[in-house]
């Protein structure tokens, strides 16, 4: 799962959902080194015809991959998930890692005896039990009604955080700070800092030529976005800086990026162009988007669409 480019696409689909905070046993596995924090509310997915289109235009590889381990094991997503959260960091030197904390209505019961009839032992990590899943990866429960899985390493890299052999995502104060900013939100989604300079040079195009990117890059801290369609599409993204003339050159950057990009842009792209706004307040970039769900629907099949969600 890339969280340069493909960062973007994960944010908009975490936007196809009403989701919620974490819970502290799903706050302990996510270890400090953390790049990005997505979640996903599955029973709301159904609830949109707009959310669901959004879900087959953009749904990762990785994500099915991960839906497919699940189901493996006897856990339908969705029927027994409620909250499907994602979290990206990085172990030590080694390429990055996903480790996946499913909430929801599960059995250990029914899921440990189909373990013993299908003769499946599990692994020790420490006192943790593993049991292995489809396409090689590692779950284990973390409480009755939460679930971590992922790669062996992933996993791994999660239990020593919870078990205090490495800092966990709440002694990272700044992406703690901005989790606290958005996770009682309807949906929210936090990114690091250099995911977020990548995120905005792929989304600026020619605009992150110019000098005065190369000179605030290094000013921007992180980023988080909230979406919701409840009535209609909604995405505010808050970029933060370290101060508010950062903020304010970021938001003239941008302003930029969108006029290079309406040049090109179709109909439908120009329309959807329109209905951002852009502003700085204090030392945040602020950019909103609204739309109804016809257009937002339409905008999926643009080239637009297709160049930011690579």
């Amino acid at each position: 799962m890339k969280t340069v480019k493909g960062s973007f696409v994960l944010v908009l689909l975490s936007a196809a959902a009403w989701a919620m905070p974490l819970g502290s046993s799903a706050r302990t596995v996510i270890p400090a080194d953390v790049l990005q924090i997505i979640s996903v509310d599955y029973r709301a997915l159904k609830n949109s015809d707009t959310a669901m289109a959004l879900k087959q235009q953009v749904l990762p590889d990785s994500m099915k991959e991960f839906e497919s381990a699940l189901k493996g094991v006897g856990i339908n997503p969705d029927k027994d998930v409620e909250q499907l959260t994602f979290a990206s960091f990085r172990s030590g030197k080694q390429a990055m890692r996903v480790v996946g904390i499913a909430q929801g209505q599960f059995s250990t019961k029914t899921f440990l005896k189909k373990m013993r009839l299908n003769k499946v032992r599990p692994v020790k990590y420490r006192n943790t039990d593993m049991y292995p899943m489809s396409g090689g990866m590692q779950m284990t429960f973390l409480q009755e009604d939460t679930l971590l899985f992922g790669d062996s390493g992933a996993v791994k890299g999660a239990l020593d955080a919870r078990d205090g052999y490495t800092s966990t995502v709440d002694s990272n104060s700044q992406i703690a700070d901005m989790m606290g900013s958005v996770d009682s939100g309807t949906v929210w989604s936090v990114l690091d800092q250099q995911g977020t300079q990548n995120m905005l040079r792929s989304a600026l195009g020619d605009a992150a030529r110019l000098a005065d990117y190369e000179t605030v890059k290094k000013r921007i801290l992180g980023s988080r976005y909230t979406m919701n369609f409840s009535n209609g599409v909604n995405f505010d993204l808050d970029v933060v800086t370290s101060d508010a003339v950062t903020a304010t050159t970021l938001s003239s950057l941008v302003k930029a990026g969108m006029l290079y990009k309406k040049m090109t842009a179709t109909a439908t792209e120009k329309m959807a162009l329109d209905g951002v706004t852009v502003n700085s307040d204090s030392s945040d970039l602020q950019m909103h988007f609204k739309s109804d769900d016809k257009q937002f629907q339409s905008l999926l099949h643009s080239d637009l669409f297709a160049a930011v969600s690579k």
